[in-house]
């Protein structure tokens, strides 16, 4: 909980640090990245750095962060939490870097606004940035535990079992544990980090969905090649490294499983709404409720370029017609296939069940859309469910 004496400073400041956090988180990266160049080679994405989209990222964490503490007294916001330290788990985040962001990041801070930052204010801040910091090492600590590693050491070697050309741009890994030990439990939804060494020997990591159900006996990610200059910088380093040189009977670096966007227990309504190659979560979480014979109503809605493009799209549409309640609607924006829609997603003659729980994954416009046209349906906000590939930029509004 925030003091009294520093929610009133903080909140008196938080327009001025709003407007420049953009510029400081800009700087903090700066500093942070030249004092430690192995946390840019090793650990941050090199493609989202260039893209600018880690800064923004953070940016949107730390103002979300104590934009709520002023706001809500008393209460921390758990979902944006709980979603920062799954990612950090993933990539083995230590209590022991978070002093090292502290120092570069409030350097930057009083760069950036000078004599503003006075005693009282950098104490203001300063608590703010630890009672994040410490609610996240609980968090990350906890979520070692929970996978009985040690914490930050969350890396195995796997070999690929298999190989599977889905698409032209999408291939599946299948992927069992190298030294033969039992793969570790996971909830339907969650990704694993894969880390791989590229020719320049920056060891660059991404995180990719499990797109299997639990109960199988392999895992696997299904990896979309990302073309650098349609996404505006080198952020399909990793993706274009597995998709040209990972073979089956090599071997992967691969994190244990996390993420926040999971099937919830119970006997609520569903619907699983994806684009691209957001499916990923979606096919885990579909083929774990046949699995189950899970008995209430499953919506399936997925968008794509085309058919063609829909990767693992003959397992969507026959994990979907296994269950006893459920209906799948596929929209393509060209060269659609009979009985399916071309265009934009649109929820309107799609019947929503009352209590129903969704779950989201694919670009941030078609999450925004859907989410929309599901409150309009009556579909609370807290029963809607999201994931992002890369960094979270709707933190605030989740």
């Amino acid at each position: 909980m925030l003091s009294e004496k520093s929610t009133a400073t903080v909140r008196a400041t938080l327009p001025a640090v709003g407007a420049a956090i953009g510029d400081i988180t800009e700087l903090f990266y700066s500093k942070l990245f030249a004092a430690h160049p192995e946390l840019l080679r090793d650990l941050f994405n090199r493609g989202n750095q260039n893209a600018g989209l880690q800064k923004q990222a953070l940016a949107g964490s730390i103002a979300a962060f104590a934009t709520h503490l002023v706001e809500n007294p008393g209460t921390r916001p758990d979902v944006m939490l709980g979603r920062i330290a799954h990612k950090h788990a993933s990539l083995g985040v230590t209590r022991e870097q978070y002093p090292v962001v502290h120092t570069h990041l409030f350097a930057a801070i009083v760069e950036i606004l000078g004599e503003a930052v006075t005693p009282e204010v950098a104490a203001a801040w300063d608590e703010v940035y630890w009672l994040m910091a410490n609610a996240l090492v609980a968090i990350e600590e906890r979520l070692y535990a929970e996978q009985r590693v040690l914490a930050g050491d969350v890396w195995r070697e796997w070999t690929v079992a298999a190989r599977v050309e889905e698409t032209v741009d999408c291939a599946t890994f299948h992927l069992t544990p190298a030294d033969d030990g039992p793969a570790p439990d996971f909830r339907p939804g969650q990704y694993v980090s894969v880390q791989v060494e590229l020719p320049d020997g920056a060891r660059q990591i991404r995180q990719y969905s499990l797109s299997r159900a639990p109960g199988s006996p392999v895992r696997a990610i299904t990896v979309k090649r990302v073309h650098g200059p349609a996404a505006g910088g080198p952020d399909g380093e990793v993706s274009n490294h597995l998709h040209a040189r990972v073979r089956t009977g090599d071997r992967l670096r691969v994190s244990a499983p996390y993420g926040d966007l999971v099937l919830r227990d119970g006997s609520a309504p569903v619907l699983l709404a994806s684009a691209g190659i957001g499916c990923t979560p979606m096919l885990s979480m579909l083929e774990h409720l046949t699995e189950t014979g899970y008995p209430a109503p499953v919506t399936v809605v997925h968008a794509d370029r085309s058919p063609a493009d829909h990767a693992l799209g003959a397992d969507h549409r026959a994990l979907t017609h296994k269950l006893a309640d459920a209906s799948a609607r596929f929209w393509y924006e060209e060269a659609a296939e009979p009985g399916d829609a071309t265009g934009l997603v649109d929820l309107t003659d799609v019947p929503v069940a009352p209590g129903t729980t969704a779950y989201l994954c694919g670009p941030l416009p078609f999450m925004r859309a859907v989410r929309g046209q599901l409150i309009a349906k009556g579909v609370p906000a807290s029963d809607i469910h999201y994931e992002v590939f890369g960094p979270d930029l709707w933190l605030a509004s989740a």
